[in-house]
Order: C-alpha cells, then structure tokens, then sequence
C-alpha cells in the first residue's frame, strides 16, 4: 500500500525505442545500474517482438519492478496492458523512474500516447523518447525506410550509438541524414550506448512536452511492417563458424540468443550482416540455453 507522501510523488518515464539491433538494452542496463549508485528505484517493462525473453536476462531482472510484455508490441496490441502493467508497476514498486524498453519495430510515440491516459497521467511527471539509433546501420543505408524513420520522426532525444563503428569523418554525414527525418531534436553521440543519464531528459523551454500531455490524445489505428520472427535450436558443442555461417544464411535483421559453443558460453548477437558470438558475464536461464531468435522481414 503507497503511502500518501508516495501517491502524491510525480515519476519521470523514458521510452527507449529504436530499430532492431541498435543498442536499447545495453542503454537501460546502463541506466540501471546507475540508478542503483544513487539508491534510486527504476520501474522497467521490456517489450520484445516474439516470446523467449532474451532481453530479460540480459537485464538481469526479476521482481517487483521488472515486467515484460512479450508477444506483441507495446504501441498497438499490448496498450492496454502496458497501462495495467504501468499502475501496477506504480503500486508495487514505487519506483523514481520509469523505462519502457519498446521492441525494435514498435512506434514510439503511439507507446507514449499510453503516459496521457489516466491513471498514469496523474503521477507521471514528464516523459521523453529516447531513440537509439545504430551509426553502422546508418552509415550502411541499412533499413531506413518505414520503421527506422517512423522512430526517428518521434524522438524528443536521439542517441547515435555505436560510433566506434564507423569513421569519424562520416559523422557529419549521419547527422545530416538524421536531420532530414527529425530536425529538431537533440542529438547526442556514443559508444555502447553509454551517456550520462541527466542528458536523456532535456530542458523543455518552449514547453512542448507539457503542452502535448494536456492535449486531447488521438490515438489513430496504424499498420507495422511485416516482421516474422523464428527460434532455432543449437546443440551443444557446435563449432563457432558454423553457427555463424548458419545465421548468415538467414540473411536476418536481428539474431540473438545463448548457446553453448565447443567454446564454451557464448551469447550470440547479429545486427544485419554482423553476426558476432562474445562470452558471457553472467549465467543466463538454463531454459533458454541452445536458442536463438532471428527476426526477418515479411514477404510482402
């Protein structure tokens, strides 16, 4: 039961969006631990697009202030449970801070639309979207149409990670692409998505944000992309190569997953033709051991 000092605080709520693959989950685990140095309390829901919960092991979380929603996206199908899951959030964990981990092909702004409605509006402070956005993706020309500048379009920060992937002199380039799908909001540079947390929440002083939170909210029907995501199984032992030949071959958007190599431990992540299996620094679910997730696109 909330006391009446804590029904009366106000939260800040960040929206961590951004398209597959460009750095999300490394953001919150880095604004988790440090809102854990500052003995502040996070409220996290993590949205991923299909039903293994990878990402909720690699955030490591479990209790009262941790919740995925899995099997659809937080912007369309899992509105209204993200409300639910939100207010219940509120009453639990009576958390200083609210992230929401959207999956990589959801709306950002249909998933803000969700901190206007009531009851979450009377104890929501003020929220922000963040949008990651990958510089190797955007240096390639990888995706950018439909999804990626529908997210783009919806930042109120944008956070251009993974910059030691691409070459320095290409950074006014980027800015620039990025600049003709959102020209106005801040833009902030980094490498695994680290960046000092107080930077995600900046000054409103024309006073947009609040204005748009009073305004009536118009949630229109929207249509995604077609995505389809698929689980394979890997036996223990296999060889490292040809793992990643065999996710190559899928050609996927996104591929992640734990697996057990001749290696050892490793969890494997792709980003378009990136494929990459790194060592692990925690002991993730037996469960979820030997299965990846790739994420394609649609035939149509």
């Amino acid at each position: 039961m909330l006391t009446r000092m804590s029904q009366q605080k106000r939260v800040p709520a960040l929206v961590v969006s951004g398209f597959l693959g460009s750095g999300k989950t490394t953001l919150v685990r880095h604004l988790l631990a440090d809102a854990q140095r500052r003995g502040r309390r996070a409220a996290v829901v993590s949205n991923e697009f299909g039903e293994l919960g990878i990402d909720g092991a690699l955030l490591n979380r479990a209790g009262e202030d941790y919740v995925e929603l899995s099997g659809g996206c937080v912007c369309c199908r899992l509105s209204d449970e993200l409300v639910e899951t939100l207010q219940m959030l509120r009453e639990r964990a009576d958390p200083d801070l609210v992230i929401i981990e959207t999956s990589g092909v959801a709306l950002p702004f249909d998933v803000q639309l969700n901190f206007w409605r009531e009851p979450i509006s009377e104890w929501i402070e003020t929220d922000v979207v963040v949008v990651v956005v990958d510089a190797e993706q955007l240096a390639e020309g990888r995706d950018l149409d439909g999804t990626f500048a529908q997210q783009v379009s919806s930042a109120d920060l944008l956070l251009l990670n993974k910059l030691d992937r691409v070459a320095a002199q290409a950074l006014p380039d980027l800015e620039a692409a990025l600049r003709k799908i959102e020209p106005d909001a801040p833009l902030i540079g980094a490498i695994h998505a680290q960046v000092d947390p107080a930077l995600l929440f900046p000054p409103d002083p024309g006073g947009v944000r609040e204005r748009r939170r009073s305004e009536p909210i118009d949630i229109q029907p929207h249509h995604h992309e077609e995505f389809i995501t698929e689980e394979f199984s890997v036996a223990e032992g296999t060889e490292p190569e040809a793992l990643l030949e065999r996710v190559r071959a899928l050609a996927p958007l996104r591929a992640k997953g734990f697996v057990v190599t001749s290696e050892g431990p490793r969890i494997l992540q792709g980003v378009g033709p990136r494929i990459e299996l790194s060592k692990l620094d925690f002991a993730p679910p037996a469960e979820l051991l030997g299965r990846v997730v790739v994420i394609r696109r649609g035939d149509s």
